[in-house]
């Protein structure tokens, strides 16, 4: 539930940026910090693991 609400975060937050360019993240956090560099980590590790549990459960459909 974490990863998903992360990844929506971060989808949100790219979409400010490719809309409008402006970088919440960077807003709230200041402009690469540590802490948003921790934040943009979060987002792409949750979106890696929402892409593999997509997949595991592709291919639980198909065994069962």
């Amino acid at each position: 539930m974490i990863a998903f609400i992360l990844l929506i975060v971060g989808g949100l937050n790219w979409g400010l940026v490719g809309f409008f360019n402006f970088d919440l993240v960077a807003a709230i956090f200041g402009d690469m910090t540590a802490l948003s560099r921790i934040i943009y980590d979060l987002v792409g590790l949750s979106a890696l693991f929402m892409v593999v549990k997509k997949f595991t459960m592709m291919g639980e459909e198909k065994a069962g």
